[in-house]
This record gives C-alpha cells, sequence and structure tokens, in this order.
C-alpha cells in the first residue's frame, strides 16, 4: 500500500491553495488528487474576468487566475494525479475491521497472519484512502491527513419541485458555461432564467453577448443570491429585467422547452394567483444556489452543518474527525475565488502542522494537546446564519484569524455586532449587508487571551 502525509482531495482553486499552504510550512509528502482531466476545477470554464483583485492585485480570468496556482504548484513539485476518483475515506480501525471481516467471510487465505500483525501495529490516527484511476485501477493510500476540497455542484430541477413535463432545453446555468465556454455550442436563442445567483447572472450576459435574447430572470427571494456588481455589469447593463419575488410555475413543452409561466410569491414563497406571466422559451436555465460536495464526507463520519451543508470545522479548519480539514466551497459556498484560496492556504498550513504533531509524537518528542485550552463557540444569531469556524481554540489558533458568515436577509443601516459572553466588543456599521455577498469580522489571539473563561462568541446583526 502506497503512503502519503497529506492527500488533497480535488485540484481546484482551493486544493492546489491548500497543497502549497502545506508545502510552505514544510511537507514534502503531498498528493493531489482530481477526478477531471487537468487541475483548475471550475475557473477552466469562467473565462470572464474579475478573478484575483484579492491575491494577485490584478484582474484576471478563471483560467488565468487557476494557471498562476497550477504553474506554482508543479514549480513547488508537489504531485498530482487526474482522472481520478476518491471513492471512501476510512479511518485505520474501520479499515482493519474490513480487513478481518474480508479474510473471514470471503477469502481465508488472502491475508496471512504476517499481514494482520502488520496491519495491527499501523496507527489509528492515519486514514486509508480508496480511489479509482483509469490508469491503476483500484488504489489505496495510507495518509496521516487529509484535506477535503471537493467544490460544490448546482442544486438541480428535480430540487425545484417545478412541475410540468421534463422536455429538452433545461439546463443548470453551469452546464450552459460549459457548453458555451467550452464546447462552442449554444443551449438556445430565447432565455429564461431562473435563480439569481452569480453563475446566472454571469451567464445572462454571456448568452447576450453570443446572440441569444435573455427575456427574464425570476428570483424565488425578496433579494439576489449574487453579487451586487453582477448584478449592474450582468443585468442592468444590458437591460435584462430581474422579478424579485418570482419563481417558475409551470414549464410548457413535451420535446423542447417551449414556454415558462412565472408567477409572484408572497412572504409564504407560494404564487399568488392572477400574477402569472408567461415567456416563450427555448431555454431554461436554473442558477438556484449550490450544494457543497460532501457525500464523501459524510461517509467518513465527518459532521456537516445542517445550515451550510459542509462539515462542522474549528478554527483549524479541522472537522469533528481527527485528521480530517475541509476548505473552500465544500466547507461553504463562497463569493470570491480570493477567499477560497486565502482559506485553503490556513487549511493547509494547520493540516502540516497536524502531520508535524505527529511526527514528533511518533519521534518521542511533545506532541502539543487540544485540551489545554477550553473551546470558545461561535453563536451566530439575530440575522447571522451560520459561521466558519464554529469553534475556536485560543491556545492553538493563528495570531491573527477571520470569521466568515453569511445573513439572512438584507439589512440596511445596520451595525455586525460581536459579543464576548455578555459584553459588545464590536460594533460595526454596515450602509447595507446581504445573503449574495459574505461578511467577515477578525478576531486576534490577543484579544482573546484577555478573556480568560470566555465561553461563546455572538454575532448578530443589530439595528442603528
Amino acid at each position: 500500500m502506497k503512503t502519503c502525509d497529506l492527500i488533497i482531495i480535488g485540484g481546484g482553486p482551493a486544493g492546489l491553495a491548500a497543497a502549497l499552504g502545506a508545502r510552505k510550512q514544510g511537507i514534502k509528502d503531498i498528493l493531489i488528487v482530481e477526478r477531471d482531466k487537468e487541475l483548475g476545477g471550475i475557473l477552466n470554464q469562467c473565462i470572464h474576468n474579475g478573478f484575483g483583485l484579492h491575491t494577485f492585485k490584478e484582474e484576471l480570468t478563471g483560467p488565468e487566475y487557476a494557471g498562476r496556482y497550477i504553474e506554482q504548484v508543479k514549480d513547488a513539485g508537489i504531485p498530482y494525479v487526474v482522472d481520478s476518483m476518491v471513492l471512501s475515506i476510512q479511518s485505520m480501525s474501520q479499515y482493519k475491521s474490513s480487513l478481518q471481516a474480508d479474510q473471514c467471510e470471503y477469502n481465508k487465505e488472502k491475508y496471512s497472519e504476517a499481514d494482520q500483525d502488520k496491519y495491527s501495529k499501523k496507527k489509528d490516527t492515519d486514514k486509508i484512502i480508496t480511489m479509482v484511476s483509469r490508469t491503476e485501477g483500484i488504489v489505496q493510500i495510507q495518509a496521516k491527513a487529509v484535506i477535503l476540497a471537493m467544490g460544490c455542484r448546482e442544486r438541480p430541477r428535480g430540487a425545484l419541485n417545478i412541475p410540468g413535463y421534463r422536455p429538452a432545453g433545461i439546463y443548470s446555468a453551469g452546464t450552459a458555461q460549459h457548453l458555451v465556454n467550452m464546447e462552442g455550442l449554444m443551449p438556445g436563442k430565447e432565455v429564461v432564467i431562473l435563480g439569481s445567483g452569480d453563475i446566472g447572472l454571469i451567464m445572462a450576459r454571456r448568452m447576450t453577448l453570443e446572440g441569444a435574447k435573455v427575456k427574464v430572470v425570476a428570483e424565488l427571494m425578496p433579494y439576489s443570491g449574487g453579487l451586487k456588481r453582477n448584478i449592474v455589469q450582468c443585468l442592468d447593463d444590458f437591460e435584462i429585467p430581474l422579478k424579485l419575488s418570482h419563481t417558475v410555475i409551470d414549464i410548457e413543452g413535451k420535446h423542447r422547452v417551449e414556454a415558462v409561466t412565472i408567477a409572484e410569491v408572497g412572504p409564504d414563497r407560494k404564487p399568488i394567483p392572477g400574477t402569472e406571466e408567461r415567456y416563450t422559451c427555448d431555454t431554461l436555465l436554473l442558477s438556484c444556489g449550490l450544494l457543497p460536495e460532501n457525500e464523501l464526507s459524510k461517509s467518513a463520519g465527518v459532521e456537516l452543518s445542517q445550515v451550510t451543508s459542509g462539515p462542522v470545522v474549528n478554527d483549524s479548519l479541522e472537522t469533528s474527525v481527527d485528521g480530517i480539514f475541509a476548505c473552500g466551497n465544500v466547507l461553504h459556498v463562497h463569493d470570491l475565488v480570493d477567499f477560497v484560496s486565502e482559506e485553503a492556504k490556513t487549511a493547509g498550513r494547520n493540516a502540516a502542522e497536524y502531520v508535524k504533531n505527529l511526527q514528533s509524537d511518533t519521534d518521542g518528542g511533545e506532541k502539543s494537546s487540544k485540551e489545554d485550552a477550553a473551546d470558545i463557540t461561535l453563536n451566530p444569531v439575530e440575522g447571522v446564519r451560520y459561521t466558519v469556524p464554529s469553534t475556536i481554540n485560543p491556545a492553538h489558533m493563528d495570531e491573527k484569524l477571520t470569521v466568515r458568515f453569511r445573513v439572512g436577509g438584507v439589512y440596511k443601516n445596520c451595525y455586525v455586532s460581536a459579543y464576548f459572553d455578555d459584553e459588545r466588543v464590536m460594533h460595526k456599521k454596515r450602509p447595507v449587508v446581504a445573503p449574495g455577498e459574505m461578511e467577515q469580522i477578525k478576531l486576534t489571539k490577543e484579544q482573546l487571551m484577555k478573556y480568560p473563561g470566555l465561553k461563546t462568541i455572538t454575532v448578530k446583526i443589530e439595528e442603528a
């Protein structure tokens, strides 16, 4: 069986940045596993600009941004495999149990007593990653730590409960983006878009530039799910109407989409009779949110947040399973790839420190313990839907920590406040906060150490 200090699952911007973060901390035995045929992830099809302003201080396209990180990974000599899919992550104890079951139930001659003894002595903290490769078939790798960087996927029609037939011409916005940007194919000529996520907004502009007529963008919520700049640059600049508090209630056409009907919805998100509007079209694009790709995480026993659908992590971005870290859109959906890269580098550094601590422990050195200080719980309330991380350990956190979160509605002339137990320590005025844009507060180790016995940090939105 192959061995590795650190395996990173996903070769998109998160996985690449995490690998570089770990290498910078001195970890050399790293492997990136990517299921696509090339590194770069979703950025390869995002040919519009707007990337890299925070990271590289210049405006880049998606492929240019990914290319910079790919070049750095190659220059650092970090190994990677493509066209490979991770099937499972097992703890060593789970793997030992599977060996014993296999020996007892299927093939008593397969594993000798020497084999069993060899695996019984392996560290229980290690993980066994099983993957399938187009060239090598089924491969198993023993790793000290794992970073989850699988990204996210689009919410499909089946999750939206739209009635009607299932004709051709219904695409997710990302699928349409791939067809246009990567394959040179036009999904259709007359387009209706459901949902105002950033990919949908960008495709409204892209389809228009390619000669299609985008008739309307309908959004179920009373606010847009995308960045303000994309509403202006992709809709307003092209005079594409955005109808908030509207949804698709009917799709016409058996073989190909012929028309859709949208209607206004009330506070209960149910259609209001008499508000129906019919649009003839041959294409319906769905941009109704992204779902972190966490089936693999769940099977590995990682605790998932009911709000984000991503792993629950501490300040080190370590999940509930020891030695498994998460970053990027698999953790929570980001609005800017620059924030993905920043977060991923942190995950890489912390995973590297975890590996070093294991090695120090094996060598007889003194291993740091998470138990020498109590965890502080982050409590999102009153407009704040969640925070990443969920807990902080002041003894082990970095000198500076960025806590990211999203709000559950549009708030104007408000304050973003943080309370250390019952004491308000932050009260930042904001002209507007909205769900489409990620918010953050910054904490320092020095600041938290001034509050011994601190149990809870409450983050909330307060009226001016």
